[in-house]
Formats: structure tokens, C-alpha cells, sequence
């Protein structure tokens, strides 16, 4: 797999404290090369090779929910 870029919606951003959990729990993922987390638009993006269902799984982890 090469490297993408997914972006998630995340609606339970609501702080900077949100912001470090979720970059610090997908950061940790297998595979992940970047992080961005847009606190005002409520967006997670992901650059790198880790699977779909890994990043979600790191978001779940962190205490937020990606909306589909």
C-alpha cells in the first residue's frame, strides 16, 4: 500500500486537549507519517501507509467518534 491522505470527521473536537489525544493516539499507529488535526473545521487528517480501520480504531481509542 503507498502512501495516502484520508481526512475524518470528527465532531467530538471541541480543544487543544482533543486535539494532542487524537494526534498522540494516531500518531502511534503502524504506518502513519502525518497528523493533522483541524480543531475549528473538526477534521482529522491522515497522510501514510496505516489501514483505514487502524485510524479509526486510534480515534475510537482516544475517546471520539468518526462520523461516516
Amino acid at each position: 500500500m503507498g502512501y495516502t491522505e484520508i481526512t475524518y470527521r470528527v465532531p467530538g473536537i471541541s480543544c487543544a486537549h482533543c486535539e494532542q489525544a487524537i494526534a498522540a493516539s494516531v500518531g502511534s499507529v503502524a504506518g502513519v507519517r502525518e497528523v493533522r488535526v483541524d480543531l475549528e473545521r473538526k477534521l482529522v487528517t491522515v497522510g501514510g501507509e496505516a489501514s483505514d480501520a487502524a485510524v479509526r480504531a486510534a480515534i475510537d481509542d482516544a475517546g471520539y467518534d468518526v462520523e461516516d
